[in-house]
């Protein structure tokens, strides 16, 4: 006869709940709601800035600093992007320092892309890790 340890849920380490309001969103539901943003940053690219969809050199980055500017106005004012937003998730501070700070960090490294799909051992992006952020659902 064996017996199993129980898995230990990732966010327990760092004191949140395993399921409901306040427990780390899934992978799923975190990139569903960029997902939801990246589309919201193309169409605003066209429309405000006159970008073209796929186009190359210079135009290509529109879509990326809209992106930016997107995540740190709605992260700094409404803890969540508007994907984050309607997928029943916000940015959560969990590190003692300066938010507004956090959330360049966390944006910058996610304009990177790849220390977004990397996830630390509590499963958080590592842009989230080294900015001592969460995503968390509401």
């Amino acid at each position: 006869m064996s017996t199993t340890e129980p898995q230990e849920y990732a966010g327990q380490q760092l004191g949140m709940p395993a399921a409901g309001p306040g427990s780390m969103a899934l992978l799923w539901r975190r990139a569903v709601g960029l997902l939801v943003d990246w589309v919201l940053v193309q169409l605003l690219s066209v429309v405000a800035f006159g970008a073209e969809l796929g186009a190359g050199g210079a135009q290509a980055f529109v879509p990326l600093g809209v992106l930016a500017v997107l995540n740190v106005l709605a992260v700094t004012a409404f803890a969540a992007t508007p994907g984050q937003a309607l997928l029943g998730m916000q940015v959560l501070q969990i590190r003692p320092g300066s938010f507004t700070l956090q959330v360049l960090i966390r944006t910058a490294l996610l304009c990177l892309f790849v220390p977004a799909v990397l996830t630390d051992r509590h499963g958080r992006g590592f842009h989230d890790a080294a900015a001592g952020t969460v995503i968390v659902r509401r």
